[in-house]
C-alpha cells in the first residue's frame, strides 16, 4: 500500500467544523481492515468506526471492508483514494489477518491446513441437487421423491489433489436449524441462482442466512445452457442486493455453469479453493476429536446412526463418544462413498455407530478419555441446561444482557407493510449503534412475518420487528414456542425510541397482544333470550370461555368482545382446542355470518 502523504497529519472528518484541506492521495486494496484503514490515514480506529457508521456500516476494529466503503471513508479524512495496483480482494491483507488470528491459536502446535466445508443455497428448481450431482459424479437426482431432496447428506470430492466437504441439505431451512443448535458447520456457502429465472425469494433468503452466519459467498449462475438465460441479468440482480460481481468491481466470485451439461464445474471448484486458501481453513489432527451431527436416525438393524462431520482432531475406532446428552463407544465409521474407515480427520464427514441413543442434528461431539469422563460430562451438561438455560434476547432483557457481557450485537430482522419503509427504519436503527453495542437489520423485506424470519431469529438471537405488518399464524405459534421476540410498530419513531430506550435499560414492559386461536363460522344457532350462537370450527390455537374475542369479516373487524359461553354438544366446556367443533356466544354480539372468523386473544406484558 502506497500513499504520496505521511501518516499522522491527516485532516479531520468532514462535518467537525475544521477547514477543508486540499484532498491527499492514497492507493488501497480491494479490502483491508478497519485498523489497516485507521494506520493508513493516521487517524485512531474508532474515529474510523464513527465514520463508517455515519456511512451506514457496522464494523468493529479488526473486520475488513471493501474498497467503496475505505474510499468514502478516506474521503471524509480529505484524501483522495485509488486503486491499489494488481490488487485482488485484498487477498494478502485477508492472509494477514488470518494469520493474525491462527498465530493466537499456535500455543498447542500442529496446526494443518484442513478442506473447505461447502454448503449449496438457493431457490427451489435452481438446480442445487443438480449441480451436486455433477461434482460428485453420482446420480442422486434420480433417487430423489419430487425433485425435492430426501436426506441431509455430506459428501468429499477431490480437485487438483485437495479435498473439498458439500453439505448436501434442503436449503437454508438446515443450515438455520443446525446454527439455531449453536453449530457453525460451514465455512463457505454456495449460492446456485438459474441463469433463467434470476434472484428469487428463497434465493434471498439464503443471502440472508449466509450473511449472518458470517460466511463467503461464491455464486454459481447455473442453467447457462438454456436459450433464455441472461446471466448479466442475474449479476445486475445479485449487485442489487449487495453481491456485486468482481468483474464489476466488487468482491463476489461469480461462476457462470451447467450442471446438465457438466460445464464451469472446474472453474466453480477452483474458485472455491480460492475463497479456501484466503480464510487459511486449519485444524490440529493429532488432537481428540470434536464434530457435529449433520443429520441421526434409528436403523432398524443397526440402531442410532448419526452422520457426523469432524472439526478438529480424528475420531477413531474405540473412542468413547459424547454427543449432547447421549453417549457411547465407536462400534464402525463408514465415508460417503460406504467404505468402512478405522479413522477420520478433520472436514471429513462419516457415518457412525454405537451410540446408546439417536442425538439431535446440530449436537456437538466430543470424545471423552473414559466412560467415567463421558458419564461426567453428560451431568454437567443436563445440570447447566437446568440451571443456566439460554434466554432468548428481547428489548426487555436488552439492558441485563448487555451488563452481564451476554450480547455485543442487537441483531434485527424488519418486516414493513411496503418496500419504501425499509430504508428510513433500518437506517434510523443501525445508527443507534454504540461503542458497547452494535445494532444490526440483518433482513428486512415487505410482507408478513414468515416461519423462515422466525427461524433466522432463532438461530441469530435476534428480535423481530413488524412495521404496520402481522406474523402468520405458524411464526407466531413457533416464536411463542421458542421464546423470540416480536414486536408490532405503526409509527417509525415509536420503533428508533423503543430499541433506543432499550439500548439504555429504560424500556417499561409493554402490553401486548397475544392470539390463542381461530376458529370459522361454519353455522349460526338461536340460544335463549334472543340471543345467537356460532357453530364454529376451531382451526388454529385453541378457544377458551372468558377471553377476549374478535369477530373478523372478509379481513374487516365487525366486533370486538368476549367468550360468553362455549359448548361442546350439550355440555358447558371451559377449552376447545384445534381441531373441533363447538358452539361460542360472544357478549352482546349476535350477527354471526357463515365464514367469519374468530380470533381469540389475550393481553400480556412483554419484552
Amino acid at each position: 500500500m502506497v500513499m504520496t502523504s505521511k501518516p499522522g497529519d491527516a485532516p479531520r472528518a468532514a462535518g467537525d467544523g475544521s477547514s477543508p484541506a486540499k484532498a491527499r492521495s492514497v492507493e488501497l486494496p480491494s479490502a483491508l481492515s478497519v485498523k489497516q484503514l485507521g494506520d493508513l490515514l493516521g487517524v485512531s480506529g474508532v474515529d474510523i468506526i464513527k465514520q463508517l457508521m455515519r456511512q451506514s456500516i457496522m464494523a468493529n476494529i479488526n473486520q475488513v471492508i471493501d474498497y467503496e466503503s475505505a474510499a468514502a471513508a478516506a474521503a471524509a479524512f480529505g484524501y483522495e483514494a485509488h486503486p491499489q495496483p494488481q490488487a485482488r480482494k485484498g487477498t494478502s491483507l485477508i492472509k494477514e489477518i488470518k494469520k493474525q488470528q491462527l498465530e493466537q491459536d499456535k500455543e498447542a502446535g500442529g496446526l494443518k491446513p484442513r478442506p473447505p466445508v461447502v454448503t449449496v443455497m438457493g431457490h427451489v428448481d435452481h438446480g442445487k441437487t443438480k449441480l451436486l450431482d455433477a461434482i460428485r459424479r453420482t446420480n442422486v437426482v434420480d433417487t430423489e421423491a419430487g425433485g425435492i431432496t430426501q436426506h441431509i447428506g455430506a459428501y468429499q470430492v477431490e480437485v487438483n489433489g485437495q479435498r473439498i466437504t458439500f453439505l448436501d441439505t434442503p436449503g437454508h431451512e438446515a443450515f438455520t436449524a443446525m446454527r439455531a443448535r449453536g453449530a457453525q458447520v460451514t465455512d463457505i456457502a454456495v449460492l446456485v441462482v438459474a441463469a433463467d429465472d434470476g434472484v428469487m425469494p428463497q434465493t434471498l433468503e439464503a443471502i440472508d442466512h449466509a450473511r449472518a452466519a458470517g460466511v463467503p459467498i461464491v455464486v454459481a449462475i447455473n442453467k447457462i445452457d438454456k436459450p433464455e438465460a441472461n446471466v448479466e441479468r442475474v449479476k445486475q440482480q445479485l449487485a442489487e442486493v449487495g453481491l456485486v460481481p468482481e468483474e464489476w468491481g466488487g468482491d463476489t466470485i461469480c461462476v457462470p455453469v451447467s450442471a446438465k451439461e457438466n460445464k464451469g464445474i472446474p472453474d466453480l471448484l477452483e474458485n472455491i479453493l480460492l475463497v479456501a486458501e484466503m480464510e487459511e481453513l486449519k485444524a490440529e489432527p493429532n488432537k481428540p476429536a470434536t464434530g457435529v451431527v449433520i443429520e441421526a436416525k434409528l436403523d432398524k438393524t443397526r440402531g442410532p446412526v448419526a452422520t457426523v462431520l469432524v472439526h478438529n482432531g480424528t475420531l477413531r475406532i474405540g473412542d468413547t463418544m459424547v454427543v449432547g446428552t447421549v453417549w457411547g463407544r465407536l462400534k464402525a465409521m463408514f465415508n460417503d462413498v460406504g467404505k468402512q474407515v478405522r479413522r477420520a480427520g478433520p472436514a471429513t464427514p462419516i457415518e457412525i455407530l454405537g451410540l446408546n441413543s439417536v442425538p439431535q442434528a446440530g449436537e456437538t461431539l466430543t470424545v471423552a478419555a473414559n466412560e467415567r469422563q463421558a458419564r461426567a460430562l453428560i451431568e454437567k451438561r443436563q445440570s447447566e441446561q437446568e440451571a443456566a438455560a439460554v434466554r432468548a434476547v428481547s428489548l426487555a432483557n436488552l439492558s441485563e444482557l448487555l451488563s452481564e457481557g451476554r450480547v455485543k450485537e442487537l441483531d434485527i430482522i424488519l418486516k414493513t407493510d411496503v418496500q419504501g419503509s425499509i430504508e428510513p427504519i433500518k437506517s434510523s436503527l443501525e445508527q443507534l449503534s454504540t461503542d458497547e453495542i452494535k445494532v444490526r437489520v440483518i433482513r428486512s423485506g415487505s410482507g408478513s412475518v414468515t416461519e423462515s424470519d422466525v427461524m433466522l431469529a432463532i438461530a441469530s438471537k435476534a428480535i423481530i420487528i413488524g412495521f404496520s405488518t402481522d406474523a402468520e399464524p405458524g411464526a407466531r405459534h413457533l416464536a411463542e414456542v421458542e421464546g423470540i421476540s416480536i414486536r408490532r410498530y405503526d409509527v417509525i419513531y415509536s420503533v428508533v425510541d423503543d430499541v433506543s430506550k432499550a439500548l439504555k435499560g429504560m424500556l417499561a414492559p409493554t402490553k401486548v397482544e397475544v392470539v390463542d386461536g381461530r376458529a370459522e363460522v361454519r353455522a349460526i344457532f338461536p340460544a335463549a333470550k334472543n340471543t345467537k350462537v356460532a357453530g364454529v370450527y376451531v382451526t388454529e390455537g385453541k378457544v377458551t370461555r372468558g377471553v377476549s374475542v374478535r369477530v373478523l369479516r372478509q379481513k374487516e373487524v365487525a366486533a370486538e368482545s368476549t367468550v360468553s359461553s362455549l359448548r361442546r354438544f350439550k355440555e358447558d366446556v371451559r377449552e376447545v382446542i384445534a381441531g373441533y367443533e363447538c358452539g361460542v356466544g360472544v357478549t352482546d354480539f349476535n350477527d354471526f355470518q357463515v365464514g367469519d372468523i374468530l380470533e381469540f386473544f389475550h393481553i400480556q406484558e412483554t419484552g
